[in-house]
């Protein structure tokens, strides 16, 4: 038990001096001359909403939840399959590839063949998602306990549709409404690519400075995040599917040969396509050393801050909410302050700090802490509950420091190191921004027609996460942390 403590402190002592070591080439400047100026504007906006653009709003919230509704459905039907296969190494290691990639380098990609169409935002969230569901539907499945419950010489597949899915169906169910959750703000954040989710009217509105219907916009979403439970019913899912085909906008015209050109050519530079091998390895030499490696240092140093700052913000406020502290009142304010940050994409809160701060690595850093902090401090809240304290235990912030977050931190810090791969992820497409991390150099490269560079990037962008998905892996096996499922 000692031993174990000792490497939890080890792990959290390394991820907070790494961060301060790396501070001195952060770029934290505030460019913004008045940013409280900007800032009471926008709580102003927040006082007072605009509701004139209903209509349009309503649209975007529909389309919001049509790409979020079949992209998780037709995932989760490929992603079922493909558990029952996940035992062989290379369906386990192109989910690993394909989930690694966020969802608006997919759709980067899937418009340039289809355009800014309904496909482009389904395939987008339903290729990761699947390969995520894969992932964790073995998981769930693997661990169920069943081998008395067939007869010997079963079937596989028998064995799966008749005992294993059975058991498991209600795990199944918790984690695919878990990332229904999480497809609605990747639904929203499709809208930064021009996709006419919410996220495309909230740039809109943020950009020019129309900061009550931004307000609108932020608080139907929060809304629509707040009220899952009151609406998102098993039975009225079939229902809920057919009005999404039905509220999705205009899709492209898939032609084969487009695809086909677009996969087989354009992504490949022309050495490669005149077999100039020669040429192709000093042309790929020449990007790595150029763009890629100074892509991701910055991509690195952006995720390294962000986890420092966020185990911070998880270890002040996993507090909030908690039925260990305060009245009722202060336990929904703090629950409802914490609903709002986690259900707040990154993407759409580190737009808003760019506008406040200017472009610089100190908006990228505060949005992902919040968030990710957010999420974990209200899991932990929830964890708090179930803490049984002493007869004399202390009250107050005494009861959270000495009783509560001793025992709260070992699955606090298994929270953060799972999130670990998401705040890369996240990090590299904070550049569709400006910030220079790969998204910055996969975007730009999209703009120039460089098919070529973005697919190299994105495959750097890709292994990347899996090396610190493995990391992640270790780190929690060397501090003794226990498994569980955070996607």
């Amino acid at each position: 038990m000692a031993n174990s403590g000792q490497r939890l402190k080890q792990v959290s002592l390394f991820f907070l001096i790494s961060a301060l070591l790396l501070l001195p080439w952060a770029d934290l400047a505030v460019y913004q001359v008045e940013p409280g100026t900007e800032l009471g504007r926008m709580l102003s906006g927040l006082l007072y909403p605009d509701l004139s653009q209903w209509r349009t709003l309503l649209s975007a919230t529909g389309i919001t939840l049509a790409f979020a509704f079949i992209g998780v459905a037709a995932a989760a039907i490929l992603g079922l399959p493909l558990a029952l296969l996940f035992q062989w190494r290379a369906i386990r290691v192109a989910c690993a590839f394909f989930r690694a990639i966020h969802e608006l380098f997919w759709a980067l990609i899937f418009m340039q063949v289809f355009g800014l169409s309904a496909l482009t935002g389904l395939l987008a969230i339903t290729l990761p998602y699947a390969c995520t569901f894969a992932k964790v539907y073995a998981e769930i499945l693997g661990g169920v306990d069943d081998h008395n419950s067939v007869p010997k010489g079963t079937d596989k597949i028998s064995h799966w549709c008749y005992s294993k899915i059975p058991s498991a169906w209600s795990a199944l169910v918790a984690y695919t409404r878990y990332r229904f959750e999480c497809a609605l703000r990747s639904s929203a954040i499709l809208g930064f690519i021009g996709l006419p989710t919410l996220g495309f009217y909230l740039e809109t509105a943020f950009s020019q400075g129309q900061y009550d219907e931004a307000a609108t916009i932020l608080l139907l979403f929060f809304a629509l995040i707040a009220s899952l439970k009151l609406w998102l019913y098993a039975r009225l899912v079939p229902l809920y599917l057919l009005a999404a085909f039905w509220l999705l906008p205009d899709t492209a015209t898939v032609h084969g040969s487009y695809l086909w050109q677009f996969f087989s050519q354009d992504i490949w530079p022309k050495a490669v396509q005149a077999g100039d091998w020669s040429a192709a390895f000093s042309w790929y030499g020449k990007q790595l050393q150029e763009i890629a490696l100074p892509a991701v240092g910055n991509t690195l140093l952006l995720t390294q801050l962000s986890l420092a700052v966020t185990c911070l913000l998880m270890i002040a406020f996993s507090w909030l909410g908690s039925q260990q502290f305060g009245r009722r009142p202060s336990q929904v304010c703090g629950h409802g302050v914490l609903l709002m940050m986690r259900s707040t994409p990154e993407m759409i809160l580190a737009f808003i700090f760019l506008l406040i701060f200017g472009p610089s690595m100190l908006p990228a850093i505060l949005a992902l802490a919040l968030h990710n902090g957010a999420l974990i401090s209200y899991l932990g809240s929830r964890i708090a509950d179930n803490v049984k304290l002493r007869l004399d235990a202390p009250r107050g912030l005494n009861r959270y420091g000495y009783e509560v977050l001793p025992r709260l931190f070992p699955q606090l810090l298994t929270f953060l190191l799972y999130r670990w791969e998401v705040i890369m992820r996240e990090s590299a497409i904070l550049g569709i921004l400006g910030i220079t991390t790969l998204g910055f150099y996969i975007d730009s490269a999209f703009e120039d027609i460089r098919f070529d560079r973005a697919a190299l990037l994105i495959i750097v962008s890709a292994l990347l996460n899996i090396t610190i998905d493995s990391l992640s892996r270790r780190t929690r096996a060397y501090a003794g942390l226990r498994e569980l499922r955070l996607e």
